[in-house]
């Protein structure tokens, strides 16, 4: 559910920036409004405190979850396809798995080193091949790779988390301070204030609405729900579904005139180095489970 969700806002978000949003407003916007949907539910259904020595990893979860997060993937989505931000996001397995030995020492075996680097070469090479073709850029690709990274790190933080609290308390105080960093970032006040709403026609409004209530709000809290139940490897590794996603709401959203067509980024070329990616993905994924499944 949480990537079919992502999967059109890669092509509705797209619609919207930068002609009626920057990317900075455009995520002041989604936190706010995500905060204040959480903050509404929170206080209805979960009635729990937090220990003064666990703010600081929610800072940090806040930090790199939502504020880095956010702030690179709708910058690298301003300017390079919806294509290429699926595709790169797919890379979020391996990169968990790499932080994860670094951080929860988990071993890194011969048969995820192979796949690590089938993952990292296809993303490599189709940064490299940004600027072929309409709506590529090697900067945003690189933004997005940088998203792709701060989400795999929240993923490892977040789950230790998840074993003294709700998904609903962790998500909620994780945006809270995701949204204090969104206002620390100069240009958002600025841009915030020259922005223009009047002009924003109904299904731009239509399409802010999905990425703040779809994308932001439920996509988070199913995540959070998601690390409650398995490891931060497995709950990444459905993310390799993004790419495929992104083209199929490509072709079908452009074909129903909801949104831009972004089907002429999709190359051969491309789609070779996706197989690529999925397949570094599905080698690193296959020796994690084997390990687990060791251990028990």
């Amino acid at each position: 559910m949480v990537n079919t969700l992502y999967g059109a806002s890669h092509v509705l978000a797209k619609g919207v920036m930068p002609t009626y949003l920057t990317p900075n407003v455009f995520i002041l916007l989604r936190a706010l409004g995500a905060t204040l949907l959480f903050w509404i539910v929170k206080t209805f259904y979960v009635r729990e405190k937090i220990e003064r020595k666990d703010l600081l990893l929610l800072a940090t979860c806040g930090l790199f979850g939502v504020a880095i997060n956010q702030l690179f993937f709708f910058h690298g989505l301003n300017l390079s396809s919806s294509i290429n931000s699926g595709i790169i996001m797919a890379v979020n397995p391996i990169l968990v798995v790499i932080l994860s030995f670094f951080l929860l020492k988990e071993k890194i075996t011969l048969g995820r080193s192979i796949g690590i680097l089938m993952g990292t070469t296809g993303a490599i090479l189709l940064t490299l091949t940004a600027g072929t073709g309409k709506g590529d850029s090697m900067l945003g690709d690189f933004f997005l790779f940088i998203n792709a990274a701060s989400y795999a790190v929240y993923l490892v933080i977040a789950k230790p988390l998840m074993k003294k609290y709700s998904p609903l308390t962790v998500i909620t105080y994780v945006f809270t301070f995701g949204v204090g960093f969104i206002l620390l970032y100069p240009p958002t006040l600025s841009e915030l204030v020259v922005t223009n709403f009047q002009v924003i026609p109904f299904d731009a409004w239509v399409k802010i609405i999905y990425v703040i209530v779809g994308v932001t709000f439920f996509t988070y809290l199913l995540t959070m729900y998601g690390l409650k139940y398995l490891s931060a490897s497995v709950s990444s590794a459905y993310i390799y579904l993004q790419p495929v996603l992104v083209m199929f709401f490509a072709y079908t959203l452009s074909s129903l005139g909801v949104a831009d067509d972004y089907t002429g980024t999709i190359t051969w070329t491309k789609i070779m180095y996706m197989i690529v990616i999925f397949a570094g993905v599905y080698i690193t994924s296959a020796s994690s489970y084997k390990a687990r499944k060791k251990l028990n």
